[in-house]
């Protein structure tokens, strides 16, 4: 048997309400640009809703103007989509607080996650939003990815809890003395003062 490579996420669909309520909460609360639009080619009946989430990728929404939004959370059982996080620089996670209180968004407020920051919302029809912002950035060549399990593998070693910013530190110097060379004999670290 051989494995079926993934290379990446390609795009998520979700049902969605009327095609405005997407529009607006898509594009207008997340700033999704909303890049092309065409009927549902399974269900003509529904038309089908493109945005570009900022990576290039997708999330699609099937609409249909009969729908309209149920104002519940979606359901959490197994085999359900719990919540979809979102990834926003810094700047924007320290913005995010105060432009869902002025929309009247209901939030959960910044939670310490460690290795990032996040801040939980519903969608318009229930379903859990995540804004994401990673305290780090990788070294170049390296992905966040690689600077969690790093930093994972690190934790582990130490016998600590869960990963934290220290564990991070590490992993990067890890990763950076494992990938760039030096000419120096030692690289241990060093007090010149």
């Amino acid at each position: 048997m051989q494995k079926l490579q993934s290379q990446g996420v390609h795009h998520i669909t979700l049902v969605g309400a009327g095609r405005q309520t997407s529009i607006d909460f898509w594009e207008g609360v997340l700033g999704m640009p909303f890049i092309f639009e065409q009927p549902n080619l399974d269900n003509a009946g529904e038309s089908h809703l493109y945005f570009d989430p900022g990576d290039g990728r997708l999330i699609t929404i099937f609409t249909d103007e009969s729908r309209t939004p149920e104002k519940r959370r979606t359901p959490t059982d197994t085999g359900c989509v719990h919540h979809i996080a979102f990834a926003v620089s810094r700047v924007t996670f320290l913005q995010a607080v105060a432009r869902l209180d002025e929309r009247g968004i209901k939030h959960s407020g910044v939670k310490d996650r460690g290795f990032m920051d996040s801040i939980y919302f519903e969608d318009p029809l229930g379903l859990l939003i995540e804004l994401a912002s990673y305290r780090f950035e990788p070294p170049a060549g390296s992905t966040h990815a690689d600077v969690l399990m790093q930093a994972h593998k690190i934790r582990v070693a130490r016998g600590d809890y869960a990963i934290a910013e220290v564990h991070l530190a590490d992993a990067i110097q890890a990763l950076v003395e494992r990938s760039r060379a030096t000419l120096s004999e030692d690289r241990a670290p060093k007090n010149p003062y």
